[in-house]
């Protein structure tokens, strides 16, 4: 059986099926035992493992419906990003925000409330109207924005049954310029934290802990091709090129202004995502706690220094999806890039998650974490009732898997 796609996971479901069409989707689900939903395999964990069929559906991926009258698409689950991106681009329109990878399915990417940055920007799952699903049995169901089950199927984790539609709010197509800058220290993000997250539309701080803070990645919306931007930031001056983030030559265009779809997201979609070979970790906070939560990974994060790649600091606006790392507050997004060293990453999170801890911090879902079911009912307060809607819709519990369990997402079978 394959594994994730930075080949630090190894699914251990011991039978797998490809589908393309909810009639091949109705086949794989008749009969019984347990299933689960595998889209372009960017979680870091067990997640979507099972101990029966995985069900591969990245190859559910239609041309994108739009309506303009409703600014609205209707996609498939399986539909990639950066495929979703150019349609709707040459036609005119845009998504409100991107995660850094344009070669995520949008049905995985918004199950597991993946996100991208901005003060103002919602995580990716906010943009859903609807979704469309099939249950264990095969059955059609559709559920939009303001139906009783909406908040809790939003940001679903593959919990209740598998995605194969969803609808997104859209937006006129628009142009963005991303600058890196360096330079900006760690006095002035801790002075005036805000200052920094809002010196554009969507904003990346990439530190390694050090004395120096590291780079302030800076995307904003321009008006026109030959937008100019500010020489300085915050005390921090503009760079002309990304190779100091050492992310290769797969990253997005710095300097100029172009359309969204190739700006917003860190790495080109006709490129290898990311680096691969690594383990991501990451956890939500409330903007409020940003600085002190900060200054408490500062102070245990140094033994684990040789085996951190970068760390990511990114904001979210407050949603009412009941799983969202943003539910109900604004967030302040700690993200850690690792080495593939899943012993000394655990030691790490050993440290991190209690300092972290007296922030309320939530993971990612998607994300490698130590945090268990009674834990995480401290931080996510919605989760109880999202897991009994999770088993009203799979009441046989063909979705449950063990980590779904650890998690408190299901209830043991």
């Amino acid at each position: 059986m394959a594994g994730n796609w930075a080949g630090t996971y190894e699914y251990r479901a011991p039978r797998r099926i490809a589908v393309s069409t909810e009639e091949e989707l109705r086949a794989a689900l008749a009969g019984s035992g347990p299933v689960h939903a595998l889209g372009t395999r960017h979680s870091f964990t067990d997640l979507p493992d099972t101990s029966g069929t995985l069900i591969e559906m990245s190859g559910f991926d239609a041309p994108a419906v739009i309506d303009a009258e409703s600014r609205t698409v209707r996609i498939t689950a399986g539909t990639r990003y950066g495929v979703l991106a150019r349609q709707l681009h040459e036609a005119g329109w845009a998504l409100h925000n991107t995660g850094s990878l344009p070669h995520i399915s949008v049905g995985g990417a918004t199950s597991t409330g993946t996100h991208g940055s901005g003060d103002g920007n919602g995580v990716l799952s906010s943009a859903i109207a609807g979704v469309r699903f099939l249950d264990a049995a095969g059955d059609v169901h559709e559920i939009r924005r303001g139906d009783p089950d909406f908040a809790a199927v939003a940001v679903g984790v593959g919990a209740f049954g598998i995605l194969t539609e969803l609808t997104l709010d859209i937006q006129p197509t628009y142009l963005v310029r991303q600058d890196l800058y360096a330079g900006v220290s760690w006095d002035t993000l801790l002075g005036d934290i805000d200052a920094v997250t809002s010196a554009g539309d969507s904003v990346s701080v990439f530190t390694r802990w050090g004395e120096d803070l590291g780079w302030v990645w800076v995307k904003r919306r321009a008006t026109d091709a030959a937008a100019s931007v500010p020489a300085e930031l915050l005390g921090g001056r503009l760079s002309t090129t990304l190779e100091p983030l050492g992310l290769g030559d797969n990253v997005t265009l710095i300097g100029e202004a172009g359309p969204w779809y190739e700006r917003l997201p860190h790495f080109r979609a006709d490129a290898e995502p990311s680096r691969g070979d690594e383990i991501q970790s990451e956890y939500f906070i409330d903007r409020s706690d940003a600085v002190a939560a900060l200054r408490a990974v500062r102070d245990v994060i140094a033994p684990f220094a040789e085996h951190l790649i970068w760390t990511e600091l990114r904001t979210a606006a407050r949603d009412d999806l009941w799983l969202s790392g943003a539910y109900e507050r604004d967030a302040f997004i700690i993200h850690f890039t690792w080495e593939n060293h899943p012993d000394e990453v655990t030691e790490a999170l050993r440290v991190i998650e209690p300092a972290l801890a007296p922030f309320g911090a939530r993971p990612h879902w998607g994300k490698r974490h130590l945090l268990e079911r009674a834990q995480i009912e401290r931080v996510v307060p919605r989760l109880a009732d999202a897991r009994a809607v999770f088993e009203r819709l799979d009441p046989d519990g063909r979705f449950v898997n063990e980590h779904l369990v650890r998690v408190g997402l299901r209830e043991t079978r």
